[in-house]
């Protein structure tokens, strides 16, 4: 079978000094979609905003872990490239949260200044670097997720948040795409192979129902218009994920005995902590610096 194409290296061959920045095409596009100056004043589904955003970021954090310890070295550029654009997802949200809440914080002030039970992310997204199994199996079901989420959002009463959704349903199809290559791979592969994608299936559906329950910023959100219910979401998105299972000669479990909650009110696992000190160590060390 052919080994899943990575996309191009994101680098800046224009001569000029690198920056602590994004470079690659994002950073070269400009202004991100979710500018604050485009829609300024409080709105009531602010936090909604924040879960998406938080989802994006924490777990751009996870699979940048994967660099350097990717089975190759083109799946370390690959997982990097979708690590950058879940990261410009929350740049694109972070300043405009901030400016429709009512505290004005700026993208910083939200990735590296809150504590753990400020963060609205899922447990997805949180959990610790496993498996490669276990990491296709989790980018699979974001993934598709995401495309469900975004393809939705595109349709949303506010113009930033359907401009945010817009470009990043075209990186979302993508990762989607990249997680289902690997996923058939390994499930079609070798007796091993198959043994450790099957069960890494298993261990990830504990997180999944937390995907699309309907918690009260949400169904605010879509009250309004500017956000969708994610329990709609679930059948197109199982529905999804199940014909690459089936491809791939797997199994889609059933039900897990247990199930994660809490991520969107503040109640996180353990890794998350551990996360969140790797990833604000800098920024907490020196308050105020500006890079």
């Amino acid at each position: 079978m052919s080994t899943p194409q990575s996309p191009p290296p994101r680098s800046d061959t224009s001569g000029r000094p690198r920056s602590s920045t994004p470079s690659g095409p994002t950073a070269e596009r400009g202004p991100l979609p979710g500018a604050a100056e485009n829609s300024p004043g409080t709105k009531p589904y602010a936090t909604y905003l924040l879960g998406l955003a938080d989802d994006a970021m924490v777990y751009a954090q996870r699979l940048g872990e994967w660099m350097t310890n990717a089975p190759q070295i083109e799946e370390d550029m690959a997982l990097g490239n979708i690590a950058l654009d879940l990261l410009g997802q929350a740049r694109g949200l972070y300043p405009y949260v901030g400016s429709i809440d009512g505290t004005g914080r700026s993208e910083d002030d939200f990735a590296m200044h809150r504590d753990e039970r400020e963060w609205r992310n899922v447990h997805l997204v949180e959990q610790e670097r496993g498996d490669f199994a276990d990491e296709m199996a989790r980018l699979l079901w974001f993934s598709a997720y995401q495309v469900e989420l975004h393809t939705a959002l595109g349709a949303s009463s506010d113009d930033v948040v359907a401009g945010v959704a817009g470009k990043a349903l075209k990186e979302v199809r993508y990762h989607l795409d990249h997680a289902a290559l690997w996923v058939v791979r390994l499930g079609d592969g070798t007796e091993e192979s198959q043994r450790r994608m099957q069960a890494a299936l298993q261990r990830v559906l504990p997180y999944l129902a937390e995907l699309f329950d309907d918690d009260a910023a949400s169904v605010q959100a879509a009250g309004l218009g500017a956000g969708v219910l994610p329990s709609g979401l679930h059948d197109a998105v199982v529905a999804r994920v199940a014909d690459v299972v089936g491809e791939a000669t797997l199994t889609l479990p059933d039900e897990s005995p247990w199930r994660s909650r809490g991520g969107r009110d503040g109640i996180h696992s353990r890794p998350m902590g551990y996360l969140l000190a790797e990833m604000q160590h800098i920024a907490r060390s020196h308050p105020g610096a500006t890079w």
